[in-house]
């Protein structure tokens, strides 16, 4: 039976609602495309991410976190939704023109709804992709009280972008015209996240951070960020679109230094993320606010993209758009001063769909009835005691043939190319976390176990066949 994704799906149990001043602040933060392993705190070597760094010090660090699925906009349905990719209204990027992609339905139930019903002031700020401007997945239409940054992840590819949308305004940028670089789109963007803080920080707020970067393009303003990495790394120039009717619109500008630039992205989100954790200690909310940083599908290889050079997937094989576990692995810390222990790793398995649950059971408003997630809220209080098991982990993804994982206990099981013949592959994770030994002919028992898993674990939509 396919989950309701409508506000009427949580089941009030029988909890005393928080009070104003019990009511934690929520910073959720999402890089775009940030694998594994661009971080230093999770191996990366080539760059510094002290921010970063020091946020985990403070929190926890997992290492067996996964995203909704390997691409943007399914992965992101799966966060704000709390279902899994065989039951999100939405499971693929899908455009509309001329602005926009395929959008949320009216009535699901966001996490946004969440937090409004325990009294939150919500926001979100960078990039959307859950629905064009006006439509039933609007932004604003979803519980969003305020948003800033781009609706279409399309045009999110650019950062000197035409215009961004505040709420329902289009704020046009004409010193960005005729290929000009005027405004930078995440500044502009993290200046509208710290004023968030400021003009809310009397009131409990959830604050969304989906950041664009470091998503190709390939670009960063002429600071002093890339001028101390450019000329660090051997280089493989990018030639892109600068010209034509895809430029900054979609295609992806040339790029002389991009190693350099990639890495010069990633430090700017550090430096971000430094900005809204001092912003949250200026204004004197920090020790009541829960930190979560992470990102929304693996590493890409696109507008010069170098993963390989950067270890961006850690020991994980995949990148962007594959199932396996570079694909679908992020980066995940949590961090909240007093509540969640400081400095500790921890390999608890929990996927962008146990967030929904999670937050339900901090505010104490109730257990979603329709979720395909599992609260790891335990786990973050370091209550072990308390934290249920969940029996599987499901993805899916629509384009390259159409593609299938689950994940039980540390067995894998993939299948590939559904459109087409279709092959099937069996991994163990505990013993080939990199995925290099298919044992699907060794242990067929296993693999049909899990295929049947596969089978329940989706339903038809006529938006998205897989088969």
């Amino acid at each position: 039976m396919k989950p309701k994704i409508f506000a009427a799906g949580l089941s009030l149990a029988a909890l005393t609602p928080l009070n104003a001043q019990q009511k934690p602040n929520v910073v959720f933060i999402v890089a775009d495309d940030l694998g594994y392993g661009d971080l230093s705190c999770y191996g990366q070597e080539k760059f510094q991410t002290p921010n970063i760094d020091r946020l985990a010090l403070n929190g926890i660090r997992f290492t067996r976190s996964y995203s909704g699925t390997t691409v943007s906009a399914p992965s992101r349905a799966s966060l704000m939704t709390g279902l899994h990719t065989g039951h999100t209204p939405i499971r693929g990027n899908k455009e509309i023109k001329p602005e926009g992609q395929f959008p949320l339905p009216a009535g699901t139930f966001t996490l946004f709804h969440l937090f409004k019903n325990a009294g939150y002031t919500t926001g979100a700020f960078g990039k959307w992709g859950l629905g064009q401007p006006g439509s039933a997945g609007d932004p604003n239409n979803q519980g969003v009280d305020e948003f800033y940054g781009y609706n279409c992840q399309l045009l999110a590819h650019n950062y000197y972008p035409g215009h961004l949308w505040y709420n329902q305004t289009k704020i046009a940028f004409p010193e960005n015209d005729n290929g000009q670089f005027g405004a930078y789109s995440q500044d502009l963007i993290q200046a509208k996240t710290l004023e968030f803080i400021d003009k809310y920080n009397g009131d409990p707020f959830f604050l969304f951070v989906p950041m664009v970067l470091p998503h190709a393009e390939l670009v960063v303003p002429e600071d002093s960020i890339i001028q101390k990495l450019r000329g660090k790394f051997d280089e493989k120039p990018y030639k892109g679109t600068d010209s034509g009717p895809a430029f900054r619109k979609g295609g992806y500008m040339s790029q002389e230094y991009p190693r350099a630039t990639h890495a010069a992205m990633v430090t700017r989100i550090d430096r971000y993320v430094g900005q809204i954790i001092e912003k949250l200690k200026e204004t004197g909310v920090y020790e009541n606010t829960l930190i979560i940083f992470t990102s929304d599908n693996g590493p890409h290889r696109e507008g010069g993209g170098d993963p390989d050079f950067f270890n961006s997937n850690g020991i994980y094989r995949g990148y962007k758009r594959d199932l396996y576990e570079g694909g679908i692995r992020v980066p995940t810390i949590i961090s909240w001063q007093g509540k969640v222990a400081a400095g500790k790793e921890n390999d608890f398995a929990f996927a962008f769909w146990d967030y929904m649950p999670t937050f339900a059971e901090l505010l104490k408003t109730g257990s979603p009835e329709n979720t395909d997630g599992i609260s790891i809220l335990p786990t973050l209080l370091n209550k072990k005691e308390g934290q249920k098991k969940r029996d599987y982990f499901y993805f899916e993804f629509q384009e390259l043939g159409g593609r299938q994982a689950v994940i039980k206990d540390n067995w894998k099981l993939l299948h590939l190319d559904i459109r087409q013949e279709g092959l099937y592959e069996l991994y163990n994770l505990a013993s080939d976390p990199s995925e290099n030994h298919n044992l699907v002919d060794l242990y067929p028992q296993k693999a049909a176990e899990l295929k049947e898993i596969m089978k329940k674990a989706r339903t038809d939509d006529s938006n998205w066949s897989l088969f």
